[in-house]
């Protein structure tokens, strides 16, 4: 019996209209755009204005988007699985909403929650059940509305973050392209350096939690900045051992867009040219779960049929990991 694997067929994303530049920053923050672009490399990123629009009404357009570029049924999708940090509500699902308002009526769906690194989480999760026979159309959704918990007094975190979804459709391959493998791991024992402090069960909104500005985010920078930087890389040297594969046969490395020194740093322990690296930081900040698929994206017509990439992502908890994949379709 042939293998079958989980292979992404098409892309999309969906980006908000407003632009925040590094000038506007300025107005808000003591910060300016050279001490933000040599930190970060970020110049732009976008936020998603109006009112009663959260995390699933972005899904929703990248999910539209997808199924046209597709051309796929609604009714046709087996699972939705999305990969968010700022769900619409504690319950029910973002997935589940997204799932409706495209009129994937026909199939189960629920949320991932691991930071920056959710969306390769979900990714993997999807892959199992193509691999696994189970179904045949997954959607992957990667959407955050960070702006709903960004301070904006806050120098440190406010000028990183932006807000956008991007969507995959992963379907069976019998031609060995899709998703190989993946190193996946979480250390809860540093959850305290990035997480947001009130808003859970542990803490629950109230007029103190408020008031002390604890529904935001919280970061210490220099901590998360080495555990990234350390994580993403170990996990891409350890996807790229166990598949026997060198950093010179990599044809794209996929990073989450968090920072462009992480990135860059990244890149170098796998001995990857620049040429070799998909960038959007610039464009979009970090957009938490979109930005994996919206490099997909930007880039698709850049890839082709057969082409082998890694996937790398750090986020809150901390979790981390690595994906190895070839590509299925020219762009």
């Amino acid at each position: 019996m042939q293998k079958i694997t989980a292979a992404i067929t098409g892309v999309a994303g969906y980006l908000p209209d407003y632009v925040l530049t590094n000038q506007e920053l300025e107005r808000l923050v003591e910060t300016n755009d050279e001490w933000i672009t040599s930190r970060t490399g970020i110049k732009t990123r976008h936020i998603l204005k109006g009112e009663n629009m959260g995390s699933s009404h972005m899904g929703v357009k990248a999910v539209q988007s997808l199924l046209e570029k597709t051309n796929t049924n609604p009714a046709d999708i087996d699972l939705v699985i999305c990969a968010t940090t700022t769900p619409d509500f504690v319950f029910p699902a973002t997935a589940t909403l997204i799932a409706a308002e495209v009129g994937a009526f026909n199939c189960f769906s629920y949320d991932i929650q691991a930071a920056c690194s959710g969306f390769l989480y979900a990714m993997w999760a999807g892959a199992q059940f193509i691999k696994a026979g189970t179904y045949k159309k997954v959607v992957v959704v990667g959407a955050d509305k960070m702006s709903a918990i960004v301070d904006y007094t806050d120098r440190a975190t406010s000028i990183l973050f932006g807000d956008g979804a991007g969507a995959i459709m992963l379907e069976p391959s019998q031609d060995e392209d899709g998703i190989h493998d993946a190193f996946l791991r979480t250390d809860g024992r540093y959850w305290a350096h990035l997480h947001q402090k009130a808003g859970g069960s542990r803490r629950p909104p109230s007029i103190e939690t408020v008031q002390n500005r604890e529904h935001y985010i919280y970061q210490e920078g220099a901590v998360v900045f080495k555990h990234a930087v350390t994580g993403m890389a170990q996990a891409s040297e350890e996807i790229l051992k166990r598949n026997n594969l060198k950093g010179s046969e990599v044809d794209w490395l996929v990073p989450h867009q968090a920072n462009k020194r992480i990135i860059e740093a990244t890149a170098q322990k796998m001995g990857l040219p620049e040429e070799k690296i998909m960038l959007v930081i610039q464009k979009y900040g970090n957009t938490t779960n979109a930005s994996i698929p919206l490099c997909l994206r930007d880039y698709e017509s850049q890839l082709k049929k057969g082409q082998k990439l890694v996937f790398a992502a750090f986020g809150g908890g901390f979790a981390w990991g690595s994906i190895y994949a070839t590509w299925a379709y020219n762009g």
